[in-house]
Protein backbone atom coordinates (compact mmCIF):
# COMPACT_ATOMS: atom_id res chain seq x y z
CA UNK A 1 0.00 0.00 0.00
CA UNK A 2 1.28 3.30 -0.73
CA UNK A 3 1.73 6.36 1.96
CA UNK A 4 -1.18 8.64 1.88
CA UNK A 5 0.74 11.37 1.38
CA UNK A 6 3.05 12.64 -1.42
CA UNK A 7 5.97 14.76 -0.53
CA UNK A 8 3.93 17.56 -2.31
CA UNK A 9 1.04 16.83 -0.33
CA UNK A 10 3.31 16.91 3.16
CA UNK A 11 4.76 20.84 1.84
CA UNK A 12 1.30 22.03 0.59
CA UNK A 13 -0.39 21.03 4.15
CA UNK A 14 2.29 22.25 5.82
CA UNK A 15 2.60 25.39 4.47
CA UNK A 16 -1.09 26.47 4.22
CA UNK A 17 -1.21 25.42 7.90
CA UNK A 18 1.72 27.60 8.95
CA UNK A 19 0.16 30.34 6.23
CA UNK A 20 3.50 30.82 4.31
CA UNK A 21 3.35 32.44 1.54
CA UNK A 22 4.11 29.73 -1.70
CA UNK A 23 6.97 32.29 -2.88
CA UNK A 24 8.73 32.27 0.39
CA UNK A 25 8.76 28.26 0.27
CA UNK A 26 9.88 28.08 -3.11
CA UNK A 27 12.69 30.46 -1.87
CA UNK A 28 13.49 28.54 1.21
CA UNK A 29 13.69 25.32 -1.66
CA UNK A 30 15.78 27.19 -3.96
CA UNK A 31 13.46 27.26 -6.62
CA UNK A 32 11.63 29.30 -9.05
CA UNK A 33 7.98 30.29 -8.29
CA UNK A 34 7.02 27.96 -11.14
CA UNK A 35 8.90 24.91 -10.73
CA UNK A 36 7.85 24.96 -6.76
CA UNK A 37 4.07 24.95 -8.02
CA UNK A 38 5.28 22.05 -10.24
CA UNK A 39 6.80 20.07 -6.77
CA UNK A 40 4.03 20.41 -4.83
CA UNK A 41 1.15 19.49 -7.72
CA UNK A 42 3.37 16.11 -8.52
CA UNK A 43 4.77 15.29 -5.32
CA UNK A 44 7.98 14.63 -7.34
CA UNK A 45 11.61 16.81 -6.06
CA UNK A 46 14.18 18.59 -8.26
CA UNK A 47 17.45 17.41 -7.64
CA UNK A 48 18.51 20.40 -5.92
CA UNK A 49 15.56 20.59 -3.57
CA UNK A 50 17.24 22.55 -0.54
CA UNK A 51 15.41 19.96 1.97
CA UNK A 52 16.94 21.65 5.34
CA UNK A 53 16.02 25.30 4.61
CA UNK A 54 12.43 24.36 3.41
CA UNK A 55 11.75 22.03 6.53
CA UNK A 56 13.02 24.89 8.66
CA UNK A 57 10.39 27.23 7.32
CA UNK A 58 7.42 24.96 7.05
CA UNK A 59 8.60 23.54 10.66
CA UNK A 60 8.95 20.00 9.02
CA UNK A 61 12.34 17.37 9.43
CA UNK A 62 14.03 18.42 6.68
CA UNK A 63 15.90 15.16 6.94
CA UNK A 64 13.01 13.40 6.95
CA UNK A 65 11.92 14.60 3.75
CA UNK A 66 14.82 13.60 2.04
CA UNK A 67 14.40 10.14 3.37
CA UNK A 68 10.53 9.76 2.00
CA UNK A 69 12.06 11.06 -1.28
CA UNK A 70 14.80 7.93 -1.19
CA UNK A 71 11.78 5.98 -0.44
CA UNK A 72 11.41 4.78 2.71
CA UNK A 73 8.41 3.52 3.61
CA UNK A 74 7.02 1.69 7.46
CA UNK A 75 7.91 -2.11 7.21
CA UNK A 76 5.48 -4.48 6.34
CA UNK A 77 3.18 -6.15 8.80
CA UNK A 78 2.08 -9.54 9.73
CA UNK A 79 -1.01 -9.07 11.26
CA UNK A 80 -1.51 -12.88 11.79
CA UNK A 81 0.91 -11.48 14.91
CA UNK A 82 -2.50 -10.27 16.37
CA UNK A 83 -4.30 -13.01 15.75
CA UNK A 84 -7.89 -12.06 15.52
CA UNK A 85 -7.52 -8.45 13.90
CA UNK A 86 -8.27 -7.32 10.43
CA UNK A 87 -7.65 -4.35 8.09
CA UNK A 88 -10.53 -3.37 5.78
CA UNK A 89 -10.01 -0.85 3.05
CA UNK A 90 -12.81 0.52 0.90
CA UNK A 91 -13.02 2.95 -2.22
CA UNK A 92 -15.33 5.84 -2.34
CA UNK A 93 -14.55 9.85 -3.34
CA UNK A 94 -11.56 9.30 -5.01
CA UNK A 95 -9.99 7.87 -2.06
CA UNK A 96 -9.82 4.75 0.02
CA UNK A 97 -9.95 4.40 3.84
CA UNK A 98 -9.22 1.65 6.49
CA UNK A 99 -11.31 0.45 9.33
CA UNK A 100 -10.84 -2.69 11.48
CA UNK A 101 -11.69 -5.63 12.97
CA UNK A 102 -10.70 -6.96 16.08
CA UNK A 103 -12.40 -9.50 18.18
CA UNK A 104 -11.63 -12.46 21.20
CA UNK A 105 -11.22 -16.50 19.51
CA UNK A 106 -12.89 -17.82 22.84
CA UNK A 107 -16.06 -15.16 23.56
CA UNK A 108 -16.50 -14.42 19.50
CA UNK A 109 -16.88 -11.10 21.47
CA UNK A 110 -15.87 -8.50 18.33
CA UNK A 111 -15.73 -4.72 17.56
CA UNK A 112 -15.64 -2.63 14.50
CA UNK A 113 -13.17 0.65 14.54
CA UNK A 114 -14.81 2.87 11.91
CA UNK A 115 -16.90 1.54 8.80
CA UNK A 116 -15.33 3.08 5.69
CA UNK A 117 -17.33 3.78 2.45
CA UNK A 118 -19.45 0.52 2.87
CA UNK A 119 -18.92 -2.58 5.49
CA UNK A 120 -19.69 -5.63 3.33
CA UNK A 121 -16.41 -7.35 3.81
CA UNK A 122 -17.27 -6.85 7.56
CA UNK A 123 -21.00 -8.85 7.41
CA UNK A 124 -18.47 -11.62 5.82
CA UNK A 125 -15.71 -11.76 8.31
CA UNK A 126 -18.36 -11.37 11.21
CA UNK A 127 -20.86 -14.62 9.33
CA UNK A 128 -17.32 -16.92 8.69
CA UNK A 129 -16.03 -16.30 12.38
CA UNK A 130 -19.57 -16.46 13.95
CA UNK A 131 -18.82 -13.20 16.07
CA UNK A 132 -21.08 -11.06 18.43
CA UNK A 133 -20.52 -7.49 17.09
CA UNK A 134 -21.19 -5.56 20.29
CA UNK A 135 -19.17 -2.63 20.24
CA UNK A 136 -18.78 -0.18 17.17
CA UNK A 137 -15.99 2.16 17.66
CA UNK A 138 -15.69 5.83 15.70
CA UNK A 139 -12.64 7.59 15.91
CA UNK A 140 -13.79 10.86 14.28
CA UNK A 141 -17.35 11.59 12.34
CA UNK A 142 -15.51 12.61 8.57
CA UNK A 143 -17.71 11.11 6.26
CA UNK A 144 -15.45 8.37 4.55
CA UNK A 145 -14.98 7.05 8.22
CA UNK A 146 -18.68 6.49 9.07
CA UNK A 147 -20.61 5.87 5.43
CA UNK A 148 -21.13 2.35 6.60
CA UNK A 149 -22.80 3.46 10.29
CA UNK A 150 -25.83 3.35 9.34
CA UNK A 151 -26.24 -0.15 7.78
CA UNK A 152 -23.79 -1.70 10.64
CA UNK A 153 -26.23 -0.28 13.13
CA UNK A 154 -29.54 -1.62 11.21
CA UNK A 155 -28.03 -5.48 11.11
CA UNK A 156 -26.28 -4.93 14.82
CA UNK A 157 -29.04 -2.60 16.67
CA UNK A 158 -28.00 -3.87 20.02
CA UNK A 159 -24.26 -2.82 19.11
CA UNK A 160 -23.09 -0.19 21.11
CA UNK A 161 -22.00 3.09 19.59
CA UNK A 162 -18.57 4.79 21.12
CA UNK A 163 -17.70 8.31 19.73
CA UNK A 164 -15.85 10.84 20.92
CA UNK A 165 -18.62 13.66 19.19
CA UNK A 166 -20.37 16.18 21.53
CA UNK A 167 -23.35 16.08 19.88
CA UNK A 168 -23.77 12.27 19.89
CA UNK A 169 -26.45 11.39 22.38
CA UNK A 170 -24.94 11.33 25.47
CA UNK A 171 -24.91 7.48 26.25
CA UNK A 172 -22.76 6.75 22.82
CA UNK A 173 -19.93 9.26 23.85
CA UNK A 174 -16.83 8.12 25.52
CA UNK A 175 -16.89 8.33 29.45
CA UNK A 176 -13.00 9.74 31.16
CA UNK A 177 -11.17 6.48 32.21
CA UNK A 178 -13.61 3.77 30.77
CA UNK A 179 -11.91 0.26 29.27
CA UNK A 180 -14.34 -1.79 27.06
CA UNK A 181 -13.96 -5.34 27.74
CA UNK A 182 -14.03 -7.54 24.55
CA UNK A 183 -13.51 -10.99 25.92
CA UNK A 184 -9.27 -10.97 26.83
CA UNK A 185 -8.84 -7.71 24.93
CA UNK A 186 -9.51 -4.56 26.37
CA UNK A 187 -10.30 -1.56 24.55
CA UNK A 188 -8.98 2.12 26.29
CA UNK A 189 -9.08 5.38 24.72
CA UNK A 190 -7.30 8.56 24.22
CA UNK A 191 -8.42 12.09 22.83
CA UNK A 192 -6.66 13.12 19.52
CA UNK A 193 -8.41 16.19 18.33
CA UNK A 194 -6.93 18.57 15.97
CA UNK A 195 -7.82 16.96 12.50
CA UNK A 196 -11.41 16.69 13.83
CA UNK A 197 -12.31 18.05 17.43
CA UNK A 198 -14.35 14.81 18.00
CA UNK A 199 -10.67 12.54 17.11
CA UNK A 200 -9.95 9.77 19.26
CA UNK A 201 -7.27 6.96 19.66
CA UNK A 202 -8.63 3.75 20.47
CA UNK A 203 -5.90 1.65 21.68
CA UNK A 204 -6.04 -2.53 22.36
CA UNK A 205 -4.51 -4.27 24.60
CA UNK A 206 -4.40 -8.36 26.07
CA UNK A 207 -3.75 -10.23 23.33
CA UNK A 208 -2.21 -13.50 23.35
CA UNK A 209 1.57 -14.36 23.03
CA UNK A 210 2.14 -10.92 24.04
CA UNK A 211 1.62 -9.36 20.96
CA UNK A 212 2.07 -5.54 21.37
CA UNK A 213 -0.81 -2.96 21.68
CA UNK A 214 -2.53 -1.72 18.58
CA UNK A 215 -3.65 1.75 18.08
CA UNK A 216 -6.33 2.77 16.39
CA UNK A 217 -5.69 6.38 15.18
CA UNK A 218 -7.93 7.36 12.72
CA UNK A 219 -6.60 10.32 10.84
CA UNK A 220 -4.40 11.75 13.75
CA UNK A 221 -1.26 10.26 12.26
CA UNK A 222 -0.27 8.82 9.12
CA UNK A 223 2.92 6.78 7.97
CA UNK A 224 4.67 9.75 7.36
CA UNK A 225 2.70 11.98 7.69
CA UNK A 226 -0.79 13.35 9.24
CA UNK A 227 -4.14 14.73 8.52
CA UNK A 228 -4.98 18.11 7.85
CA UNK A 229 -4.94 20.35 10.49
CA UNK A 230 -5.23 23.63 9.17
CA UNK A 231 -6.64 25.31 11.79
CA UNK A 232 -5.26 23.71 14.54
CA UNK A 233 -1.95 22.36 14.16
CA UNK A 234 -0.40 22.82 17.43
CA UNK A 235 -3.17 20.88 18.34
CA UNK A 236 -2.80 18.02 16.43
CA UNK A 237 0.69 17.68 16.64
CA UNK A 238 0.68 17.71 20.88
CA UNK A 239 -1.95 15.31 20.97
CA UNK A 240 0.10 12.85 18.66
CA UNK A 241 3.02 13.33 20.21
CA UNK A 242 1.35 13.21 23.90
CA UNK A 243 -1.29 10.56 23.52
CA UNK A 244 0.29 8.11 20.38
CA UNK A 245 3.87 8.21 20.56
CA UNK A 246 4.08 7.93 24.42
CA UNK A 247 2.62 4.32 24.12
CA UNK A 248 5.44 1.35 23.92
CA UNK A 249 7.58 1.80 20.65
CA UNK A 250 6.08 -1.57 18.79
CA UNK A 251 2.29 -0.52 19.58
CA UNK A 252 1.17 -1.47 15.95
CA UNK A 253 -0.77 2.28 14.59
CA UNK A 254 -3.31 2.01 12.55
CA UNK A 255 -4.54 4.54 10.40
CA UNK A 256 -7.52 5.84 8.86
CA UNK A 257 -5.73 5.90 5.18
CA UNK A 258 -2.08 4.42 4.25
CA UNK A 259 0.04 1.56 5.54
CA UNK A 260 -0.10 0.17 9.13
CA UNK A 261 3.08 1.66 10.84
CA UNK A 262 4.41 1.43 14.55
CA UNK A 263 4.77 4.25 17.10
CA UNK A 264 8.72 3.37 17.12
CA UNK A 265 9.08 4.01 13.34
CA UNK A 266 6.87 7.01 12.94
CA UNK A 267 9.19 9.01 15.91
CA UNK A 268 12.16 8.43 13.75
CA UNK A 269 10.88 8.81 10.55
CA UNK A 270 7.52 10.92 10.58
CA UNK A 271 8.39 14.62 9.24
CA UNK A 272 5.82 16.39 10.97
CA UNK A 273 7.13 15.21 14.28
CA UNK A 274 10.84 15.98 13.98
Amino acid sequence: MNLEDSLGDILRKARTSTQVPPEAAAQAAGLSSDDYSAFESTGIAPAALRFEPLGKLLTLGGSRLEELVRGWRPEPVDLSRWQRFEMVTTAGDDMTVNAYLAWDPTSRAAAIFDTGFEVSEFLKSIESNQLRLGDIFITHSHPDHVAGLGELRRRFPAARLHTGSPHAPTEHRLKPGETIALGNLRVAHRLTPGHADDGVTYVITGWAGEAPPVAIVGDAVFSGSMGGARDQLTLARTKVREEIFSLPEATLICPGHGPLTTVGQEIVHNPWFP
